[in-house]
Parts: C-alpha cells; sequence; structure tokens
C-alpha cells in the first residue's frame, strides 16, 4: 500500500484547505522542497503534489511559479504524483518533462473525455492518473467549485472504459478537517468499475491507514493536515505498515 504525503501548493507556500475551500486555508510552509525533504527522510517513496493556483485558475502568475518547482521537488528523490491545473495535452507533457511520474487530471477529464483518451493512449495508464472528488457522490471540477454533473460510480466506469487504470478518490466533505479517510466508499469505487483507487480526504491517524489496507482494491492513501499538525508520525506509520 502506497503513502502518498501531499504538499498542496498556494503563491509557493505549503497551505492545507478545509473541504476545499480557499478562504479555510492554514499556511504550514514557506518552503516546498524541504518539506518535501522531510517526508523523503521519513521514508516516502512517492509526494503527491497540487498546485492549487493552477486548480482555481485565478492566478496565473502564482500557477505558473508553483509549477516551476516541480523540477527541484522531483530532485528530492521520492517519485512526483502532480495535479491542479493541468488542461491540455501540453500542460501534462510539460508537468511529465519536468519530472513527475505521474499526472492528477480531474477537469480535463471530466470536461474533455476525447482528450482524455489520447493522454493515456500517448502517455501510459501508469503515468496518467485521474482526480475523481465527489461531495455525497457527485462529482465535482475546477478545484472543487462546479459540479461536474454526475456521480462517481458512473464516471468511474467510464474512465475506465477508455484505459485508465488508477484514480485519486477525494471525499471533499472530509478533506482537511481529520474526520476520517472513507475507505468504504473508495473500496466501493473500486468494485464497481474496476479502478485501483487512492483514497484521499480526512484521514486522521495511523490507524486510519491501517484499514485502508483491508479495503480492496484501495492502492494507497494520500495524507495531509494529520502529518502536519503531528497527528501521523510517518516514519512511525512506515514502521507499523511493515510489521503488519
Amino acid at each position: 500500500m502506497n503513502i502518498y504525503p501531499a504538499i498542496d501548493l498556494r503563491h509557493g507556500q505549503v497551505v492545507r484547505l478545509k473541504y476545499g475551500d480557499p478562504s479555510q486555508q492554514t499556511t504550514y510552509s514557506d518552503d516546498p522542497i524541504e518539506t518535501a525533504r522531510r517526508w523523503a527522510e521519513a521514508g516516502a517513496s512517492w509526494i503527491h503534489v497540487v498546485n492549487l493556483d493552477g486548480a482555481f485558475g485565478d492566478d496565473a502568475g502564482a500557477a505558473a511559479f508553483n509549477r516551476s518547482l516541480l523540477q527541484s521537488l522531483t530532485a528530492v528523490g521520492p517519485k512526483i504524483q502532480f495535479g491542479g491545473g493541468l488542461r491540455s495535452i501540453a500542460d501534462i507533457e510539460a508537468a511529465l518533462s519536468r519530472g513527475a511520474a505521474r499526472v492528477v487530471i480531474g477537469t480535463l477529464a471530466i470536461e474533455q473525455p476525447a482528450v482524455l483518451h489520447e493522454a493515456v493512449a500517448r502517455f501510459g495508464s501508469d503515468r496518467v492518473v485521474v482526480g475523481l472528488d465527489a461531495q455525497q457522490g457527485r462529482v465535482k471540477t475546477r478545484g472543487w467549485q462546479s459540479d461536474g454533473g454526475i456521480d462517481i460510480i458512473t464516471l468511474g466506469r467510464q474512465f475506465r472504459s477508455v484505459g485508465v487504470n488508477l484514480v485519486v478518490h477525494t471525499d471533499i466533505g472530509r478533506d482537511g478537517d481529520l474526520s476520517g479517510v472513507n475507505g468504504e466508499a473508495s473500496s466501493e469505487l473500486a468494485r464497481e468499475t474496476g479502478l485501483q483507487v487512492i483514497a484521499s480526504g480526512g484521514c486522521r491517524s495511523s490507524e486510519d491507514v491501517l484499514r485502508l489496507k483491508n479495503q480492496p482494491g484501495v492502492e494507497g492513501v494520500i495524507i495531509g493536515r494529520a502529518l502536519y499538525t503531528g497527528a501521523i508520525d510517518l516514519r512511525q506509520l512506515f514502521n507499523l505498515l511493515s510489521e503488519r
């Protein structure tokens, strides 16, 4: 099971939002590279990086600055899973060329399914991941600010039919609030679609992660606020997982 420490970037700073709401932001660091080193030293082999300014689309300069950090982040060591504001094949190609091991696309995949199909065919299903961000089972787009107009299971089946293998499932109603990850919903998504699923949103404890190990189809979990508050010690978590 893969553990993905999260680095969410807004104006070049490491932040966490609550329920994806830009007005409910906590800033944890002004040095994303040092943050990545911290997770690398604790044993992370993956880091999940989100360009929030790109996702919101309201500050092109800040989004470009966040993208410029990608090469330095990849140089730290862990593989980078990168998303946020990737709106074209050119954007995907640029992120991969800067060293991202995978890209996560959400809005693009939903609004332009033909481009998703092209991306999977061109770059491979091991490098193109789809973000399925949902609130009460309904998909959200454009930084979670717009309703995607479809339920998550139906959309997941559509993605699987064009060759997508791996998705990030975020329960927006739990994201950033330490209420516990919705492993049951992530497992249901996997079971109903045949997708492998990375669970995200609300992870609060090592016990949350250990329970996810028993959920069929759950490939990994993204952990954000719990790491930054100290609710989860990443090195201890890796030790627990190896013992189990």
